[in-house]
């Protein structure tokens, strides 16, 4: 089994950031959604980017964000992946010219291998708990085997992501064997401020569970 790549999303402060890198996170989230507990300013976005070790990419999440509003993200942050948690268009995600990540808000009687099927120009698809009050970061888990399907059926590489913890991290990790996994709430003292002792025990657990 391939390692399992780590995100941490919701990242809204620079030290924050740099611990997440110390501990081997491969890629940071940063959410341009004014909604959520977690959105970052054009300035907090571009303190973390500058602070950015080499081979760590940066994503930048939107939710039903207009083009206009995301071409002047991307004018002023330099983001390597964008990661759509909306109704966005497989047409609409693949318009900007950068990779990106389509998030699956997971429920019951949703056929997620076939939505996956339409998003084959993403770079992963991100599967997530469906909460009908926000659009990520609930803190909550899905069915792990409709995660596990996917990642034997489908071709596009699956990042599970919905409530995991350093408590759950190596069951879903056994269980469903993802490309990576995403966590924001789990290592959080508060939404948008991460808690160095819960990163350090989630990324302890990830590597225990592959060593």
């Amino acid at each position: 089994m391939l390692p399992t790549r780590v995100k941490i999303c919701g990242i809204t402060r620079v030290e924050d950031a740099e611990l997440a890198v110390r501990l081997g996170a491969d890629a940071l989230g940063l959410v341009f959604f004014q909604a959520s507990k977690r959105a970052v300013s054009i300035a907090q976005a571009q303190a973390v980017r500058n602070r950015l070790s080499a081979f760590v990419a940066l994503t930048g999440l939107f939710v039903n964000a207009d083009s206009a509003e995301i071409h002047k993200v991307l004018e002023q942050v330099r983001i390597d992946c964008l990661q759509f948690h909306g109704e966005e268009t497989p047409e609409f995600c693949a318009s900007f010219g950068v990779p990106y990540i389509k998030a699956i808000r997971v429920h019951q009687g949703l056929d997620v291998p076939a939505l996956v099927a339409q998003y084959q120009r993403a770079s992963a698809i991100l599967l997530d708990s469906f909460d009908p009050h926000q659009a990520g970061g609930t803190g909550h888990t899905f069915d792990w085997t409709v995660a596990r399907d996917c990642v034997q059926r489908c071709q596009v590489p699956i990042i599970l992501a919905g409530g995991l913890t350093a408590q759950n991290v190596a069951a879903a990790i056994k269980e469903v064997q993802p490309y990576a996994v995403d966590v924001s709430s789990g290592v959080e003292s508060v939404p948008g401020l991460k808690c160095p002792d819960k990163m350090q025990a989630f990324f302890k657990e990830v590597y225990r569970v592959q060593s």
